[in-house]
Formats: C-alpha cells, sequence, structure tokens
C-alpha cells in the first residue's frame, strides 16, 4: 500500500527497532526477492508471496475485512502466521450508511424526487408518501458483528426496536475490534438476539432489514426466495454485505410481486420500487 510520510513517521516512532519499507507494487515480482526475504510483518493490498519466497513472515494485516478470496493462499497455510483484517475499522462509516438508507426508505425519498422532476404531487399522496418511522418499526440486523453493533447503536436512540441474529447467541460479548465509544461490546443495545438458524422468526416481524454477515460458505446466498417469502411485504432490506449473500434474483422477484417493499445495497443504489 502506498502509504504517505506522515502515517510512515507515526509508525516508526512505535520502536527504534522497527525497519519499515513502504514498497507499492501490482504483483510479487515487483518485490524484490531480498525485501521478501527479510519481511517479518506484511501490510498488503491483495498481494501475497509464496510461502517459500517469504520464510520469515509471522504477521500479515490485510488492507480489507472480506477477505473470503484469499483464505486459500499457501502463504496462510503456515502454522507460525497470524492473518489479521480491517474489520471493524470502517464500521462508523458503514453504520452511517445504512442509517442514510433506512431513513430514505422510510421516508421514501426516492420516489418523491421522482415526482418532483415529474412536477406532479399525486391525488392520493398522504397515503402514498406515508412514512415508516423508525421510532414505531422493528428493525432486524442480520450478523451483529463490528457493523450490525454500531448500526445498533446509533438506532438506539430512535425509539426503535432492534433485532439482531449472530452464531452464537448464547455468547453476544463482540470479541472483535471496536474502537471506544462505538458498537455495542457488550451485546446491550438490542431488544433480543437470536441465533442464525432463527432468521426467519425475526424477518417476519421485521420493517426494516439490515444484511451484515461475512461472506463463507455459510452464508452465500443466505437471504432466498424461502428467506424472503416470510418478510412483511412492506418490509425494506438494506444490503451492506458482500456480493453473494443476497440472491438478486429472488430479490428483484419480489419486489416485482409486491412481496418487499423496496431493497439498497452497498452503494446506495436501489433494487426495485
Amino acid at each position: 500500500m502506498p502509504f504517505g510520510t506522515t502515517l510512515i513517521k507515526t509508525l516508526q516512532e512505535i520502536s527504534p527497532t522497527l525497519r519499515i519499507t513502504v514498497h507499492p507494487a501490482q504483483n510479487v515480482n515487483d518485490v524484490p526477492d531480498e525485501l521478501w526475504s527479510r519481511c517479518e510483518v506484511l501490510y498488503t493490498n491483495r498481494i501475497l508471496p509464496n510461502p517459500e519466497l517469504a520464510s520469515n513472515i509471522k504477521w500479515v494485516q490485510l488492507h480489507w475485512a472480506g477477505i473470503e478470496s484469499l483464505v486459500d493462499k499457501p502463504l496462510f497455510a503456515k502454522p507460525d502466521i497470524t492473518v489479521t483484517t480491517l474489520s471493524g475499522a470502517a464500521a462508523s462509516q458503514s453504520a452511517e450508511h445504512v442509517l442514510t438508507m433506512l431513513l430514505a426508505l422510510g421516508h421514501q425519498l426516492l420516489n418523491l424526487s421522482i415526482q418532483q422532476k415529474k412536477f406532479e404531487w399525486p391525488k392520493d399522496r398522504w397515503e402514498r408518501f406515508k412514512p415508516q418511522e423508525l421510532r414505531t418499526s422493528t428493525v432486524g440486523i442480520i450478523g451483529y458483528g463490528s457493523i450490525g453493533r454500531q448500526v445498533a447503536r446509533l438506532l438506539r436512540e430512535s425509539g426503535a426496536t432492534i433485532l439482531a441474529t449472530k452464531n452464537d447467541a448464547l455468547h453476544p460479548i463482540d470479541s472483535g475490534y471496536t474502537p471506544k465509544g462505538m458498537g455495542d461490546p457488550s451485546g446491550d443495545l438490542i431488544h433480543r438476539l437470536y441465533p442464525a438458524q432463527a432468521l426467519k422468526s425475526m424477518l417476519k416481524d421485521c420493517d426494516f432489514i439490515v444484511v451484515a454477515v461475512p461472506l463463507s460458505d455459510r452464508t452465500r446466498g443466505l437471504i432466498n426466495a424461502e428467506v424472503l417469502a416470510v418478510c412483511k411485504p412492506t418490509a425494506y432490506l438494506v444490503d451492506i454485505s458482500r456480493g453473494g449473500i443476497v440472491n438478486h434474483d429472488a430479490l428483484i422477484k419480489a419486489l416485482n410481486n409486491q412481496k418487499l417493499g423496496n431493497a439498497v445495497n452497498f452503494q446506495g443504489q436501489t433494487t426495485g420500487f
């Protein structure tokens, strides 16, 4: 990663024994063998050397939270290596994006904007554009990790009923990275925590749904036609997760058949009306 001099200076001040080399590269061969051989800690975007090329590496810090495309790399098979990610580092920005989308959906800002551009003010406007307020809503968070917990913190003062799913619901404490004053380290901000197997039971009560699970073999295709079928036809879905978790064909079908209110993805793009 092409880190600037200010950041490197801050890192160097940690200890005079650190030797830090910034070497931007597009592929493994762009890094000299001599540098790979003496590297003990690697901060990288996606470039990973083969174990025989970098026998001294003990710690790899990846620049992303989602690393499903890298987990099978030979370097990670080394028994003495530690691999860390940026999971939790962007929780604040992601959670604020979710809150923005929840408010935009609930108050139908997109539909209002469309009508405004058409210079139309429908006669049934009071019913058509009636907002779904957070204070009278139930919000379900699928995946109670760093992003889901910060979403809960932002929602807590809105008056919404907050539900969430977690693989190990018997242990609500967050074991990941949480900046001070953020998230829900103890799992106290939600009204009910469901095990992942009870996803459908949670969704049937939700006015808003936030998808915030990591992509894995267990979660790939998790939000499918069967799951969407239990949702309220007025429910809104915000997908902040990796691609592959929400089955888009099933989602579009549910929207077209008016089995779901609306949905947006991570970029804020609407999937349907």
